[in-house]
């Protein structure tokens, strides 16, 4: 498994919910068209609002047109550096290239593990909603951590992800 740093952020800690937050969106989605013509180097398309965002959030206007790029510099966007983004780009064009049309992407406020999630509760310990989306998010973390397979994935009626024990690509992204 390789990372790539995020180079710059934008909004604070929390998911995205409507149009102009600035917020970079936090859940399960996928990288769904490739943009070789970016004007920030190459980008992949994010597929923000997901099923959960779109219960979740700004009814009248989530936002939308979330990329992963190259170039440091956001204001919603995910930027790696234009080195990063062209080695991501390439990897996704491979694996798109091989049949494999789904492309998840898990976008996480900080690695959930055990030490990282008690960092975030003690830090956000009176923003209880946002302690309960991070909770919901570190269920599917932790699936994918315990054998680094991804799960089907669909949103209950109140936006909650559901995870299933069954390896697959996501259903509701």
């Amino acid at each position: 498994m390789h990372t790539y740093p995020i180079c710059e952020t934008s909004g604070v800690l929390g998911p995205k919910r409507k149009f102009g937050d600035v917020q970079v969106q936090e859940g399960f989605y996928e990288l769904d068209w490739f943009n070789p013509q970016s004007n920030f180097f190459l980008s992949l398309h994010i597929s923000y609002p997901n099923g959960a965002d779109r219960i979740l959030g700004s009814s009248a206007n989530p936002g939308g047109d979330i990329f992963r790029h190259g170039n440091c510099v956001t204001i919603g966007c995910i930027p790696i550096t234009d080195d990063g983004i062209k080695e991501v780009y390439w990897l996704a064009v491979l694996v798109h290239a091989a049949g494999q049309r789904h492309l998840p992407i898990e976008i996480f406020p900080a690695r959930l593990t055990a030490d990282g999630f008690k960092t975030l509760a003690q830090s956000y310990a009176s923003q209880s909603e946002l302690l309960t989306f991070w909770s919901n998010l570190r269920e599917g973390y932790d699936l994918f951590e315990k054998d680094h397979r991804a799960r089907k994935i669909r949103v209950a009626s109140d936006g909650r992800y559901k995870f299933s024990e069954e390896s697959s690509t996501a259903e509701a992204r």
